[in-house]
This record gives structure tokens, C-alpha cells and sequence, in this order.
């Protein structure tokens, strides 16, 4: 990353830190999810899956992207955000909404601040790291290889992560029992291939876990 992008990714990752921070349910999230995606991405090229896309250049980008893809909970209420029991049906959707919205933000960014690729990732990782392997995800509803791998990679990490931590509506998951619900969501929410290589690098990921613990 050269010194432009550099500093212009200093400046959007401030506000990643801002929404993040208003978001009680989220502390390390965006920083565990980074390296889970990471982890996951070098296992897949190890495995040499997708050579096309995971270059070494795409996984450095992809990382830099990762915390910014949660960046549209910005037009996000507090309310909603930090709402320690269920959401209703409406909450729900205002929620839903981030993916998009946080795409149109970006895409914004762009276009003023120019076409930097990890910005391109940071779009797609935003909008669709809510969607589906079998279709049934949002915003779009697109499926399989219609999802960027950047997202499908992404849509692994933040679950993982969103599983096995704390939130004011939650206690944190068993690592047994969240592995269990990403093994029965391989071929329906999951790309099977990605899921596959987060089991792979099981022992990395549990790592990491250990290392926020600390």
C-alpha cells in the first residue's frame, strides 16, 4: 500500500473504530474478525484454492478491508445497536439495512477519494458478508459463486466471532457448540470450501481467541 492509501486507510479506519464503538455488543470485533480472515484466506491459498484471486496482494487487501465491513451500522441507532433483548421485526430490518447502507457509503468514498483496491474489497465485504451460500441472505440474495470469496471468507469470521462472544442479548458461546452450528451451516449459509479451511486452521483461530482473552 502506497503512502496515499496508507494514510487514506488510517483515516476510514477511524471510522470503523467510531461505529464499533458505539456498538456495546462489539469490542475486538472488527480487530478478531481481521485476523480470522486472514488465517482463513492463507489456509485456502496453502490449499491452493482459487489461485485466480488469492494472491498475495488480494489477502493483504482483503485484511486492510476487513474492519471496515460493518462501517454502514453508522446509520444505525444506539437503540438498536446496544438493544439488550430481541429486536422486533422492524428493528430487524432497520438492522439489516448496514449492508447497503455501508456499500453506498463506500462506494461514495470512492469516488472521492479514488479507486483504491482494498476499497473495492471493503465494498463487497460490506455488502454481501450477509449473504447466503444457498441464496437465502441479504441484501441481494445472491448465491454461490455470485458472493465475492472475499465476503464468503468474511461471513465465516464474523459469525465465528459474533458466536463465541458476549453481547448485552447474549452470553458467549462454547467453542464446541459454535463449531457445531458453522458444521451444520457448511452448504447453506457457508461456502463449503471456506468452512472446510476455518477447520483447517482451527488451532490459529482458537489462538487469536486467546490472545484478546489475555
Amino acid at each position: 500500500m502506497g503512502k496515499d492509501a496508507a494514510t487514506l486507510f488510517i483515516l476510514i479506519a477511524a471510522m470503523a473504530d467510531i461505529v464499533e464503538n458505539r456498538d456495546e455488543n462489539t469490542g475486538g470485533h472488527i480487530k478478531r474478525t481481521a485476523r480470522y480472515v486472514e488465517i482463513i484466506a492463507k489456509t485456502l491459498k496453502k490449499q491452493g484454492k482459487f489461485p485466480d484471486v488469492l494472491t498475495d496482494r488480494y489477502i493483504s487487501d482483503m485484511v486492510v478491508a476487513a474492519p471496515l465491513h460493518d462501517i454502514g451500522k453508522i446509520h444505525v441507532s444506539d437503540v438498536i445497536l446496544n438493544k439488550p433483548g430481541k429486536l422486533t421485526e422492524e428493528e430487524y430490518q432497520i438492522m439489516k439495512s448496514h449492508a447497503a447502507a455501508g456499500r453506498d457509503l463506500l462506494n461514495h468514498t470512492k469516488q472521492q477519494l479514488g479507486d483504491f483496491e482494498y476499497l473495492n474489497l471493503a465494498v463487497d465485504m460490506e455488502a454481501y458478508h450477509h449473504e447466503w451460500w444457498n441464496g437465502k441472505g441479504y441484501p441481494d440474495g445472491i448465491k454461490e459463486e455470485e458472493i465475492p470469496i472475499c465476503a464468503r471468507i468474511m461471513a465465516v469470521a464474523d459469525v465465528f466471532d459474533a458466536l463465541v462472544s458476549k453481547r448485552c442479548y447474549k452470553k458467549e458461546m462454547s467453542l464446541e457448540k459454535a463449531y457445531g452450528i458453522i458444521r451444520e451451516e457448511k452448504g447453506t449459509h457457508f461456502d463449503p470450501v471456506v468452512v472446510d479451511a476455518f477447520f483447517a486452521a482451527v488451532n490459529e483461530i482458537e489462538a487469536i481467541l486467546k490472545e484478546f482473552d489475555g
